[in-house]
């Protein structure tokens, strides 16, 4: 009687294994179903809470085993006992370590962050590079864990990211549906790092994605959930940051108060991003210079750090502890303004020296210390008509955020649920929409998107700047035995008249060569460096130029509005 049993048995699991490699095909080859994507958004959602908490779980391992404290939140006050050369030489080991991992894992020695994963979603199908994303977040736990001044958020974003793009790419994924999943990842990554489900949400659409379209909404919402229960399960249901008590705005009299500090955090917001951008180059002069090998850069970062911490231990790490004597009032004027300063700089000497880790973190605890230095004067003015000085550090908090950010509606979003204050909203909305709307005139929108136009893509002007760029000469070209392909004696003679392109250049060279020079086509040719002739590859006509950028702005358009 058992035989025929294992055979029934023996069926069942063969046809299960059928069952499964068929659906895998039909997974790969045609995507996923609606229903199943849900469930993949929920798993890359589970996966990459994990991730969060296990870079957080890592950064806080090695500060309570390089520093020696028990409680990492109070980590500068610790510090300001340990003997000099420790505190010097903690960051500078940071540093080396951190520099060394790049060096060795990616080609230029970055590492990858938020505006990374931004170009993966307009222009990479949703895909970012993982060998490089694995050493950047490592990298960044070393430099977080050893004292370096940035955030967590950045690489976290990253590693979610990495996450998304191994299951795009074994599912085969299209551009969509690898922009879907990317979202959901960020989403989760945020979520998870902050217990804000609502903020990672909407900072995955707002920043990452840059739309709202409907159908990316229910899995990215479902993803976010997922990273809020694993940062839950292991922290409860508790806030960052503590407050002492609701904020008392005195309505409508106090308003004005908000749009100045509102204009003065636009502002501290366009110093803190230039002055990144500013030791980014000048640490490029002085390592072109002087030879610095690429892996020391960051440890000459660290021991910068360490040398100012001996005086001014709040500037090192992600810097909660200060952030929370900002949002409760526990500073005097003179502290707050000064350490805000401080920040600014060890955030500029981090990320010039190329340290790694992320902006949004520094950003809170620079408009937390702006904010309440803007309230210690307000109140101390007009004592009779103002709130609690809190309320302007949370404030500020929030509107130097959103301008870095250039996302007013998931940073606002976030600093309610950082805190747990809701009914303070007047307020922050009021200064987040007067920074970002005063900061977006002097940079490109955001800290992210000033990083990529550096790079020269162009995101910031929207799909119509940056989708020619998308297309090669090569990709796009009429073949030499097409039927309508251009005359191969008349391609000769306009190479000789200097008019062709290569085939690695993009539509973004080409199209400003046929409005200038009105041809109906360009030659396209493979340029060697041995100065050896041109071979023709094909020629590439203006109208199929243009046709493959309509089509393209038309898929846009139509993702966006699904």
């Amino acid at each position: 009687m058992t035989a025929p049993s294992r055979s029934f048995l023996s069926q069942q699991v063969t046809l299960a294994a059928n069952n499964f490699r068929e659906g895998w095909q039909v997974l790969r080859q045609k995507g996923p179903g609606k229903i199943t994507f849900w469930f993949i958004a929920l798993l890359i959602g589970i996966a990459a809470g994990f991730a969060a908490l296990f870079f957080r779980k890592g950064i806080n391992l090695l500060q309570e085993t390089l520093y020696g404290t028990d409680d990492v939140q109070f980590l500068h006050s610790f510090i300001s006992g340990l003997d000099w050369y420790w505190v010097i030489l903690i960051p500078t080991f940071g540093g080396l370590t951190a520099g060394l991992i790049l060096h060795h894992f990616t080609r230029d020695a970055r590492a990858r962050s938020v505006a990374d994963v931004i170009v993966g979603s307009a222009l990479h199908e949703g895909r970012v590079e993982t060998r490089a994303g694995l050493a950047s977040a490592l990298a960044s736990m070393v430099t977080l864990g050893t004292g370096g001044s940035s955030g967590r958020e950045g690489p976290v974003v990253h590693l979610a990211a990495v996450i998304s793009t191994w299951v795009s790419r074994r599912i085969n994924a299209n551009g969509i549906t690898g922009r879907d999943l990317l979202g959901c990842a960020v989403a989760a990554g945020v979520s998870a790092s902050f217990n804000a489900p609502i903020a990672g949400a909407l900072f995955a659409l707002e920043v990452v994605l840059r739309h709202f379209a409907v159908h990316a909404f229910a899995p990215i919402v479902i993803a976010s959930a997922a990273g809020t229960v694993i940062n839950r399960l292991e922290f409860g249901g508790v806030t960052e940051f503590k407050l002492p008590t609701a904020g008392d705005l005195q309505f409508y009299v106090e308003l004005p108060a908000f749009l100045l500090l509102g204009l003065t955090c636009g502002l501290v917001a366009v110093i803190l991003m230039r002055a990144v951008f500013w030791a980014e180059g000048i640490g490029d002069d002085i390592q072109k210079r002087i030879k610095l090998p690429r892996y020391l850069r960051p440890m000459a970062a660290g021991a910068m750090l360490g040398v100012i911490a001996l005086w001014f231990p709040h500037i090192i790490g992600v810097g909660y502890e200060t952030t929370s004597l900002a949002l409760t009032g526990k500073l005097v004027l003179h502290e707050a303004a000064v350490f805000a300063v401080l920040k600014v700089v060890a955030v500029a000497i981090t990320m010039g020296g190329r340290m790694g880790g992320g902006i949004f973190s520094p950003s809170l605890m620079v408009g937390a210390l702006v904010g309440l230095t803007f309230g210690l004067i307000a109140t101390g003015i007009f004592p009779d008509v103002s709130g609690s000085t809190s309320l302007y550090a949370l404030a500020g908090m929030g509107a130097v955020a959103a301008a870095v950010l250039g996302a007013p509606i998931s940073t606002t979003l976030i600093v309610f649920e950082l805190t747990g204050d809701w009914q303070t909203g007047l307020a922050v909305m009021v200064a987040v929409s007067m920074s970002t709307a005063l900061s977006s005139k002097m940079v490109d929108f955001s800290f992210f998107l000033t990083q990529i136009e550096r790079r020269g893509i162009h995101l910031a002007a929207g799909p119509q700047a940056y989708l020619l760029a998308m297309f090669t000469a090569a990709k796009t070209m009429r073949l030499p035995d097409d039927p309508r392909a251009a005359d191969p004696d008349r391609c000769w003679e306009m190479i000789g008249e200097g008019l062709y392109i290569d085939g690695a250049a993009t539509l973004e060279t080409a199209i400003p060569v046929f409005e200038n020079s009105g041809v109906l086509f360009l030659p396209v040719v493979t340029l060697s460096a041995d100065a050896a002739p041109p071979e023709l590859l094909g020629a590439l006509f203006h109208v199929d130029a243009l046709r493959a950028y309509n089509r393209a702005l038309a898929a846009t358009a139509a993702e966006e509005h699904s």
